[in-house]
């Protein structure tokens, strides 16, 4: 098996290939969130890109999470803390669900021949479908406004780390290389590493601190929501 880094939305068209699982992650916070949501109950996931297009939705009576800059938009149900997608808000509903990184890199990726969400919440869940489901493996990161981030890299780091426990891995690129150095460098205190990182800067500025936690611990929501590209819609099975 094979598997690839993208570091950023940005450069997908030069990692990707037909046929490719790619699994896209961002983990603060919309794919973690997006687990919690289906966790709880969700029926399925409506990801657009905009600001504007969400708004439509909601004046069609659709329940709506939208986020700009770590901050739930004024519209909205709900922003993109997966504190905020308890049961009793959206169990068996459909949520149209924006995000300044997450739902881009969603975007970028629908067209790839299968698209997982991925987070550490959910990571051995994906781990286990991503080899059920192809040869080449491509770890999408949101990163944020279409550069680097820490966090997405490390999970693709500790993603490829376990897939190599589970069957012979080729790595495709020096991305792939980059994050696995990285993730064997910040394994064993996540949350410290990330600590001098903007978008933990940025969380923590916003009283954030609890999404941080939730975010960083593995194998919480063992379920892998899934792109439906004949709906548009993101569901689990």
């Amino acid at each position: 098996m094979t598997i690839d880094i993208c570091f950023s939305p940005a450069l997908l068209s030069y990692y990707a290939q037909p046929n490719d699982v790619v699994v896209v992650t961002d983990i603060f916070r919309a794919t973690t969130t997006m687990c919690m949501a289906f966790s709880n109950g969700a029926k399925s996931i409506i990801p657009v890109a905009s600001i504007e297009e969400a708004e439509e939705y909601k004046q069609n009576g659709y329940l709506v999470g939208a986020e700009r800059n770590t901050k739930r938009c004024t519209f909205a149900d709900f922003g993109n803390s997966p504190f905020e997608y308890t049961e009793n808000r959206v169990k068996n509903k459909e949520i149209v669900f924006t995000t300044t990184n997450g739902t881009l890199a969603l975007h970028a990726a629908k067209e790839s021949g299968k698209v997982l969400i991925g987070a550490f919440s959910n990571i051995e869940a994906v781990v286990e479908k991503s080899i059920e489901l192809g040869e080449r493996i491509v770890v999408l990161c949101a990163g944020w406004n279409n550069k680097v981030n820490m966090e997405d890299l490390l999970f693709a780091g500790a993603f490829a780390e376990k897939l190599s426990a589970h069957t012979s891995l080729n790595l495709d690129s020096d991305a792939a290389k980059i994050a696995l150095d990285l993730w064997n460098i910040a394994k064993e205190n996540v949350a410290d590493y990330l600590k001098g990182t903007d978008h933990y800067h940025r969380l923590v500025a916003n009283g954030l601190e609890k999404d941080i936690q939730f975010c960083l611990q593995q194998n919480t929501l063992p379920l892998v929501p899934f792109y439906d590209k004949r709906e548009a819609k993101i569901r689990v099975r």
